[in-house]
């Protein structure tokens, strides 16, 4: 395994809820345990998953999306992702097929990235209620899309020995190999709430949970059928990006904390790459952004587990105010909320925000919102020129219940992923902008 080419495989699923994440994480920890170079990838726009790859690894780890990205800009992360790595564990998203319609490798299923990296998939099969007849799914798997190789399977929530032996004998008749199998085991779960997993630096006793996963998988999968299944990752190379997002500014003041913590993590290795300088503070402990830098970002998170202690931050609250009156601010999702008039949490208690931005949020009216976005901007801002198009994701239970509806304050004309118009959205008013959506590339 070398730096230049790095062996790697993808972590699958027919379906969610399978057990990928589980297993992902006990082979990157029990590999990197093993003193390998391990890298996480995770498929598609989730921005949770990254950072508990990086707590098991040790290095950070990187989203692709093959519906959001050029082949070329998932190739260049890639590249500067990976250098140094000898083994990848990647870890798909969704089903195995899972994405919206379109062209073959635009998809962002998980599949496409197997495809165009070359890595074979390690397919992780819930046995819970079947036996023989799980080899009939995995054999769908296996031959749906010829562009992809199954390696083996791992079985998981495998209730007895004689549960197994009933599972590997439907899979002995198409010849599927079985890498490893995981009893029933309801503490190798990790803690979740309504975005998915409650974030890597949240989770109490991480290093503990990371390792408990590792020594279960290193019992219960042979890892070096594993490390022999791994392939060359193909199509490595960097070069100039024009879908890259540029940085909004030289010196870039990003809120970091329990509440702004969804950043792509190619966006900031991008405009460090580019030479920008990205200064962190928080708004929990109620730090203003530094008045040096020349751009405010506020990234998505969970304001509405804290908005108290947002609404009483008088130095944060007063130092936005003042940074916007000569300098760029911007959010995104939790951002965007933040610069809003108010926002009311889950137990109807409505608390004031920035009110930068003719918008009020509300999580007592829950409203699931999901979905890739296409946006079209209106002015020019930090994101681009005006007519400047951006494909980004949504992912909130945030109802608008109030918003200044007038198109000269819109931040963005905005389509689904099958060109579905979604009208005009977010705001921008002087040098302030904000939206729903997480932008990943210029499109």
């Amino acid at each position: 395994m070398t730096a230049r080419a790095p062996r790697g495989l993808l972590v699958a699923a027919p379906r969610s809820g399978s057990g990928k994440t589980t297993v992902t994480l006990g082979l990157q920890r029990a590999l990197a345990r093993r003193g390998l170079a391990v890298r996480g990838v995770k498929n598609g726009p989730d921005y949770i998953d990254p950072a508990f790859h990086a707590a098991a690894t040790g290095a950070p780890s990187v989203n692709l999306d093959s519906f959001a990205m050029a082949d070329a800009t998932m190739t260049t992360i890639a590249a500067r992702a990976l250098a140094g790595t000898q083994i990848v564990i990647a870890e798909g998203s969704m089903g195995l097929f899972d994405g919206v319609r379109g062209e073959t490798g635009r998809t962002g299923a998980s599949a496409d990235l197997a495809a165009l990296f070359g890595w074979p998939v390690l397919l992780v099969l819930d046995v819970s209620g079947h036996a023989q007849s799980a080899a009939a799914v995995a054999l769908g798997c296996a031959r749906l899309d010829s562009r992809i190789a199954i390696a083996g399977v791992v079985l998981n929530q495998v209730a007895s020995p004689r549960h197994r032996r009933l599972v590997e004998d439907g899979l002995a008749r198409i010849g599927m190999p079985v890498l490893g199998a995981l009893a029933r085991d309801r503490e190798l779960a990790l803690p979740e709430r309504h975005l998915g997993l409650v974030q890597a630096h949240e989770t109490a006793d991480l290093a503990a949970r990371l390792d408990t996963l590792a020594d279960t998988v290193a019992a219960s999968v042979d890892l070096d059928a594993v490390l022999a299944a791994a392939a060359p990752t193909r199509g490595l190379a960097e070069a100039a990006d024009a879908a890259a997002i540029p940085p909004p500014g030289q010196r870039i003041a990003l809120a970091r904390d329990d509440a702004f913590s969804f950043v792509y993590p190619h966006h900031l290795a991008a405009w460090r790459a580019a030479g920008a300088e990205i200064v962190p503070f928080s708004p929990l402990a109620d730090e203003p952004p530094p008045a040096d830098c020349d751009v405010c970002w506020l990234p998505g998170g969970y304001p509405e587990l804290h908005a108290g202690r947002l609404s009483a931050a008088s130095r944060f609250r007063a130092g936005v105010r003042a940074f916007a009156r000569t300098k760029p601010v911007h959010g995104e999702c939790g951002g965007y909320m933040t610069l809003g008039r108010a926002l009311t949490d889950a137990d109807g208690v409505a608390h004031e925000m920035l009110g930068l931005l003719p918008v009020e949020t509300s999580f007592a009216r829950r409203r699931f919102n999901l979905g890739y976005r296409l946006a079209t901007l209106l002015e020019d801002g930090l994101l681009g020129a005006a007519g400047t198009r951006l494909v980004g994701h949504e992912f909130h239970y945030a109802s608008i219940v109030a918003r200044e509806e007038a198109r000269e304050v819109a931040f963005a004309d905005m389509v689904d992923a099958e060109g579905g118009d979604l009208g005009a959205a977010g705001h921008r008013v002087g040098t302030v902008s904000g939206t729903f959506f997480h932008a990943i590339a210029r499109r």
